[in-house]
């Protein structure tokens, strides 16, 4: 089978060679884009113009996985301005860090990677590490727990997925990771103290539910209670400055 080879030289075209007479400009049909890349077909012979956005098509600007700015609650009580607390600006986006809502996004992503139909607390873990300047991220790579050895005990753990199965865009939680993300409310709740909810209390929320995927991953990593509890200590700290 004969192989189709394009040329990307330029090629003279007939009113290139010609001498005729230059027409009025009233007469001139449009103007073609000028960056059109002709190519040549051997097997055809014919010039052929493609626009170059065809031939390197610009790389989207759409976010891999959708941010919101607040994260999913099993209790809708919880979300009331009274409740939850906020970072002095009064705003439904300040009540958790833009670092936990990142790494809520990248979570999705991971579970969509590892074609699992939901995100787990495993996953939730993984996002952490994928947002990588967080507190909380910063505290795990410290203690030698990385994404690729989570990801490792995430398959080792629950197996792969159907390789022809597709995740939705936004994988439901499951029960276990829910339960995470309310209790890091919860707890920034009972602290009293203004300020985000950030991605350590996240991790913390992982940590709570013991029999979760999450949980299990990380103490085969060598998590433990007493460095749950001193990561708490700093589960304030992860803060990003505002521009006004």
């Amino acid at each position: 089978m004969a192989a189709r080879i394009l040329s990307f030289l330029p090629i003279p075209t007939a009113s290139s060679r010609s001498s005729a007479p230059v027409k009025s400009m009233s007469s001139l049909s449009p103007p073609r884009d000028h960056h059109a890349v002709r190519l040549r077909s051997f097997l055809i012979a014919i010039p052929i113009s493609v626009a170059p956005s065809l031939l390197f098509p610009r790389p989207s600007l759409r976010s891999a996985a959708a941010v919101v700015s607040i994260l999913p609650t099993a209790k809708p009580e919880r979300a009331s301005a009274e409740k939850l607390p906020s970072n002095g600006g009064g705003n439904e986006c300040d009540r958790w860090s833009l670092r936990a809502i990142k790494a809520f996004g990248m979570a999705e992503l991971e579970a969509r990677k590892l074609k699992y139909p939901n995100t787990g607390t495993e996953a939730l873990l993984m996002g952490i590490l994928v947002e990588g300047t967080s507190e909380a991220a910063k505290f795990l790579r410290a203690n030698g727990i990385t994404v690729f050895k989570v990801r490792e005990e995430t398959v080792k753990l629950l197996g792969k997925s159907d390789m022809y199965f597709f995740s939705p865009e936004h994988p439901p939680l499951t029960g276990p990771a829910q339960r995470a993300l309310d209790w890091a409310v919860d707890e920034k709740l009972k602290s009293g103290e203004d300020g985000e909810i950030t991605t350590a209390h996240l991790l913390l929320g992982i940590w709570s539910e013991k029999e979760s995927a999450g949980h299990k991953i990380l103490a085969s990593l060598g998590f433990d209670d007493e460095k749950a509890s001193e990561l708490a200590k700093s589960a304030d700290k992860d803060i990003v400055m505002k521009y006004r």
